[in-house]
């Protein structure tokens, strides 16, 4: 098992493959001088080649997740088998065009021997954690959102252990944009079950995102940063990335280098490995 944290700008675009299938995490394509859509788009097909891509998984309906072009670009050049989103209404123009992609491509594939499935999920309406029937390779473990929680956008993400069951499989923790007061109810009702050895930072690393009850119980040996180069936000921030590093063993960021870098992490016997790496060089920005 592999997790590939492509640098996208200021958004989250990552894919994990196990054996002969993949798994793609959001959909961000970026608008930005530092990285291009196209070179986006060879890293990934660099990647995916030779797998077969299971689902998309869209943590959250925000642009800088569910980006209308990247949404297309998935749905039509790797055909996943299914499409996940977190159920809620987004009343944006970037969410109606993500919903009419993704009927459209329900639409085309209908009566093929490969249609295009959508999973809308919720915790509270999932009955259980584990999501089944969606691979051969990966387990699905479901922890958020719940209808309790949900009082912004963010706190409406999917939060989902994707697990390889391949021969070095490991547990990544899937954390879309969750607030800290989100994180305190999910801490409470699922605790050292958020157990995984890599996750993703939520919210781009921003202390928005940071919970330290949640770091610890999580105990990854590697957090992972998706955040754009000179971004007005100052993501990730600087005390967010100290809770990080006082329970991991190494943290990353896509922004870590001038120019951006993407993150290619996996288990190396008992221990885990993550190299930075360019994009795909035939298609490196002018």
């Amino acid at each position: 098992m592999e997790v590939f944290t492509l640098y996208a700008g200021q958004g989250d675009l990552a894919a994990v493959r196990a054996g002969n299938e993949a798994i793609i995490v959001d959909a961000h394509m970026p608008a930005s001088d530092d990285v291009t859509p196209p070179q986006v788009e060879e890293s990934l097909d660099v990647f995916l080649t030779g797998r077969h891509t299971r689902g998309l998984v869209l943590t959250g309906l925000d642009k800088d997740h569910a980006c209308p072009v990247g949404v297309e670009l998935i749905l039509t050049r790797y055909s996943p088998d299914w499409v996940m989103y977190p159920t809620y209404y987004k009343d944006t123009a970037t969410a109606e065009e993500v919903f009419a992609i993704i009927e459209r491509h329900v639409k085309r594939r209908a009566g093929t021997a490969r249609p295009l499935t959508r999973h809308s999920v919720r915790i509270d309406k999932s009955g259980g954690r584990f999501l089944t029937g969606l691979a051969d390779l990966f387990t699905f473990e479901f922890f958020a959102p719940h209808i309790d929680d949900m009082d912004c956008s963010n706190n409406c993400s999917i939060v989902m252990k994707i697990t390889g069951m391949d021969a070095t499989g490991f547990g990544y923790l899937v954390t879309g944009d969750t607030e800290t007061g989100a994180w305190d109810r999910i801490n409470a009702r699922f605790g050292d079950l958020l157990s995984a050895p890599v996750m993703s930072a939520p919210h781009h690393g921003a202390t928005s995102g940071c919970n330290a009850a949640t770091t610890v119980r999580v105990d990854p040996d590697t957090v992972l940063i998706s955040a754009g180069v000179d971004n007005a936000y100052g993501h990730p921030d600087t005390s967010a990335v100290r809770v990080y590093a006082a329970v991991a063993r190494a943290v990353y960021s896509t922004n870590q280098v001038p120019g951006g870098t993407c993150l290619f992490t996996r288990r190396v016997g008992d221990s885990y490995d993550t190299r930075l790496v360019d994009h795909y060089p035939s298609v490196a920005a002018a």
